[in-house]
């Protein structure tokens, strides 16, 4: 029997809500499958900062390190609640950015998937979603502005002033260049290129070094399209895209306009790659204004896991097992009412119950 560890960092917010879903579908995946899970839970977060007084202690850096996986929860709290934490302890400085430094996790994938039987849940208009939406975003996730040397002061005018510097070499580019490459030859051999470059020199470069790399898988064809343009059509033709490839600020602004072509964040599960470890998380924040409701959906949560099955698995059916059960319990009619619109024509149900009915659906399916 395969035993994996797992570091599990429930978060904030509505975070071990939703985790405790992900975990009932790790349950029933360990009854049907020669493989167990040992489930390691850590603190990370604002949580972890009231609690032991830093976001990301070292006791769960050396969790993470030793576990094969690390499936992580969404973490924040609300603007008051923030402003009692340090500035730079707070749980996107002291604790996401950290994590993806110290795993070294440069490769982010964050399927914004709909299929046509979800397609209502998106605001586009029917004919713009066609038979469905399916689009994979690769972004570079430990380089960029968010990563490069900051500085804050006050000048010579007596102006309060700041700097952040955008960086990134050639080595960095090119890693990430190649993940998308060998993503886009899995799929539709197509990749959009996604740049700023009539602005930015950190664009100029990375479109070199694309362009250098490109011969090398000569079936993918490259098209180039400036980050502004690229957002523009997600929204008018959402279906020209397959796989898109992207520096961290890009990748971080477009995912997010991608939940919003779904219709919800809470539909956005994502992986988060580096050559020895993963992590997987929910593409959304921590909603402390439902926290502790029970109305939060899962989908995301139980999505990372479903990435996790497949990518540091390598349980590719079971993968597409999970993806199937939670698609089939929106496609009953289920939702939770985080997810729904005034006046749709869904039965509302809670977190757990949704979470409840995807184990019926997986316990529902015949097992080859």
């Amino acid at each position: 029997m395969k035993n994996y560890k797992i570091a599990v960092l429930e978060g904030d917010g509505i975070g071990p809500e939703i985790m405790a879903e992900a975990i009932k579908v790790l349950s029933v995946i360990e009854t049907r499958n020669d493989v167990s899970f040992d489930l390691q839970v850590a603190p990370f977060g604002a949580t972890a900062y009231f609690e032991v007084g830093h976001p990301f202690p070292e006791s769960t850096r050396t969790l993470c390190d030793a576990a094969d996986a690390v499936l992580k929860g969404p973490v924040g709290l609300s603007h008051e609640e923030s402003e009692k934490i340090p500035v730079d302890l707070r749980p996107e400085r002291g604790a996401i950015l950290p994590l993806r430094k110290h795993l070294n996790t440069y490769a982010n994938f964050r399927p914004v998937s709909l299929p046509r039987g979800l397609a209502h849940f998106s605001p586009l208009k029917p004919e713009i979603v066609g038979d469905g939406i399916d689009i994979v975003m690769i972004r570079e996730l430990v380089g960029g502005l968010y990563f490069g040397a900051k500085e804050t002061g006050v000048n010579d005018q007596g102006l309060r002033y700041v700097k952040e510097s955008l960086e990134y070499d050639e080595s960095q580019i090119a890693r990430i260049v190649h993940v998308a490459f060998k993503q886009a030859m899995r799929r539709k051999r197509v990749l959009h290129n996604i740049h700023k470059s009539n602005v930015l020199k950190s664009s100029v470069l990375w479109n070199q070094v694309l362009e250098e790399i490109a011969p090398s898988y000569p079936e993918v064809r490259v098209i180039h399209m400036l980050v502004d343009a690229a957002a523009t059509h997600l929204c008018l033709n959402p279906c020209q895209f397959d796989v898109m490839v992207m520096e961290n600020m890009f990748g971080d602004i477009l995912s997010d306009q991608g939940g919003g072509i779904l219709g919800s964040l809470g539909l956005m599960p994502s992986a988060c790659l580096g050559d020895d470890k993963a992590y997987y998380e929910p593409s959304h924040g921590s909603a402390p204004d439902i926290a502790g409701r029970n109305i939060g959906n899962p989908y995301s949560m139980i999505g990372s896991v479903a990435m996790m099955l497949e990518l540091s698995f390598g349980m590719l059916e079971e993968s597409r097992n999970v993806w199937k059960a939670m698609q089939s319990v929106f496609a009953q009619g289920f939702s939770t009412p985080d997810l729904s619109r005034p006046g749709s024509e869904v039965t509302l149900i809670n977190t757990d119950a949704f979470g409840d009915k995807v184990v019926e659906a997986l316990l529902a399916q015949s097992v080859r």
